[in-house]
């Protein structure tokens, strides 16, 4: 083993090394080496605030849409109820328009009803409309056919 200073080759076990001066140890490192400069960080935090402005928006739109699908899907049960009761009904309703009220979902439902010829002269077209009475979403229509009277 030889010194290894000034530049002089050290050797272990038969295998030498040129020396390249004092070993640095490994908590100091280079200005390149230490990590993230300030830029870097700001940079990245503005996009991980865009993302997460994002999926902030994306959360409240999902629940307003789930809001106005539950509406609109109380809105077809009425009008779907109102249907059944027109078809079992034994005497065909009356020719033209009518209104009512329903409650349903803990909520009042505006209908209204047109009865109307079809093509077939012997068979009624229903349609059926149903909206909130507070309005807002939540509409619901339903075309129904049944046999007119005779």
């Amino acid at each position: 083993m030889s010194s290894a200073r000034n530049g002089a080759s050290i050797c272990f076990s038969g295998r030498c090394r040129r020396d390249r001066g004092p070993v640095r140890e490994k908590h100091m490192l280079s200005p390149s080496e230490a990590g993230f400069t300030l830029i870097e960080m700001l940079v990245a935090l503005a996009v991980f605030s865009l993302a997460a402005l994002a999926l902030l928006r994306l959360g409240g739109a999902t629940a307003t849409n789930s809001a106005g699908l539950s509406d609109q899907a109380i809105a077809q049960l009425v009008a779907r109820n109102l249907a059944v009761e027109t078809l079992t009904d034994p005497q065909p309703p009356a020719f033209g328009a009518s209104r009512g009220d329903a409650v349903n979902g803990g909520r009042r439902w505006r209908w209204t009803r047109t009865v109307s010829r079809s093509p077939e002269a012997r068979i009624q077209q229903i349609e059926i409309l149903v909206q909130p009475e507070a309005g807002g979403p939540g509409r619901a229509s339903l075309t129904v056919f049944r046999r007119g009277p005779v």
